[in-house]
């Protein structure tokens, strides 16, 4: 399988790529084969720095076409069976790169993130910030029309060597395995009350009264 992560971070060494590798192996991981064979094929992980396409990327909006090194990072995201992308929080969003990055992407092919599986992280300097994940990165994606695992990983400054961030990663690579297999993900727990079995307001009034 090809699992593409696409870093937006800006810093060497960073942890919104620490972050992306972290993800990308717990994927590869979980969507290793079956071990019928004494050493299973691994999945074929690539990762795209966006700080080296930082030109490039503006170059396109300028030129209409992508250069070289740019337009092999569209294909290799467009061909991949699964994608990780993680992007550091720059006033309570994604940063501008990571933005103007799958911008250009889908000026150059509206559908190449169509029907993919995408695992969507941010990093940031404060828990206050993990909504981005629902607020900004899920929206973004779903206009792309790709399909977004439920479990998003966010990772502040306090939550590295802590407890809860690997439970995280496993839980949302495994989503993404999952995805990527075309088997469905986890499935929510059945809801105690049913929409065909409403029980009326009043009845339920009648059974707290006394003697009820």
């Amino acid at each position: 399988m090809r699992l593409v992560v696409v870093s937006a971070g800006l810093s060497v060494p960073s942890s919104t790529r620490l972050l992306g590798d972290r993800l990308a192996a717990a994927a590869a991981a979980a969507a290793a084969p079956a071990a019928t064979a004494p050493e299973p094929a691994p999945a074929d992980v690539r990762v795209i720095e966006l700080r080296d396409l930082a030109v490039e990327i503006a170059h396109t909006f300028t030129n209409g076409f992508p250069a070289p090194a740019l337009a092999d990072a569209f294909d290799a995201v467009s061909g991949a069976d699964g994608l990780i992308v993680v992007t550091p929080v720059f006033s309570a969003s994604y940063s501008g790169l990571f933005k103007s990055f799958f911008d250009a992407l889908g000026v150059t092919d509206p559908d190449a993130l169509t029907g993919k599986p995408v695992l969507i992280a941010a990093t940031g300097g404060t828990a206050r910030h993990s909504l981005v994940l629902d607020h900004a990165l899920r929206p973004l994606f779903s206009y792309l029309k790709a399909v977004v695992v439920p479990t998003g990983v966010y990772a502040a400054a306090e939550d590295w060597g802590a407890e809860g961030l690997d439970g995280r990663i496993e839980r949302a690579a495994g989503e993404l395995a999952a995805l990527m297999a075309g088997s469905p993900t986890v499935r929510p727990a059945p809801r105690r009350d049913s929409f065909e079995e409403v029980v009326p307001f009043e009845q339920r009034l009648a059974a707290l009264r006394p003697g009820g």
